[in-house]
């Protein structure tokens, strides 16, 4: 059953990166381009700072929604998110967090009702801060790196170029539509409609 409201602030809707130019076109700042996708698609701001977060408030169908782009650096992502479930008294089941995934070829997302931190630190801070990792994510893939040898963290914080670069742009914007989606479709209709898709999706959330 949809969660609907049209009063308070019912989700959470999460972005996961490291703040600052230095980052911006990093694997890892995957979720912030998401979240500047949603922005531009939506017509919002997200540049209120609260919860150790840059936020902003959408209407996703009948729910109001809080976008953040924790501003802690990914390993402390929790505190941002922890911070804002308690204010607003969100579970942990409608607190959606987009984020890199290394184990997904560039460009593919993957949309999961709950689920491990899968070797993440911005993950699995927010598993820590919140008690639970029964809460919905959608990663969207960067790619593994070139050889076993190759230090994970340089991977990460490595840029996107020519056509990943793309490809990425491409993803996070249907990271974009995927959140909308969760939210106003629920979890079995997202899965469904963007797990398997490679190729940009044209039309909006009904």
């Amino acid at each position: 059953m949809l969660f609907k409201s049209s009063g308070p602030i019912s989700w959470l809707a999460v972005f996961l990166g490291n703040p600052g130019p230095r980052y911006a076109l990093t694997r890892h700042n995957a979720g912030l381009m998401a979240a500047d996708a949603l922005a531009k698609d939506k017509g919002i701001r997200i540049d209120r700072l609260r919860f150790h977060a840059l936020t902003g408030e959408l209407t996703l169908g009948d729910a109001r929604v809080l976008v953040m782009k924790p501003q802690t650096y990914m390993n402390l992502s929790g505190e941002a998110v922890a911070a804002a479930a308690r204010f607003y008294k969100i579970p942990p089941e409608h607190v959606l967090v987009v984020s890199d995934e290394v184990s997904l070829p560039v460009g593919r997302l993957r949309v999961r009702a709950k689920g491990s931190a899968g070797g993440h630190n911005g993950l699995r801070s927010i598993i820590e801060a919140l008690g639970s990792d029964a809460f919905p994510r959608i990663r969207i893939g960067v790619g593994a790196p070139p050889h076993p040898d190759y230090d994970m963290a340089d991977w990460v914080l490595g840029v996107f170029h020519d056509r990943d670069a793309e490809q990425l742009q491409d993803a996070a914007a249907r990271a974009a539509q995927a959140v909308e989606a969760y939210v106003t479709q629920g979890p079995e209709r997202a899965m469904n409609r963007f797990n398997q898709k490679n190729e940009p999706d044209r039309g909006g959330c009904p």
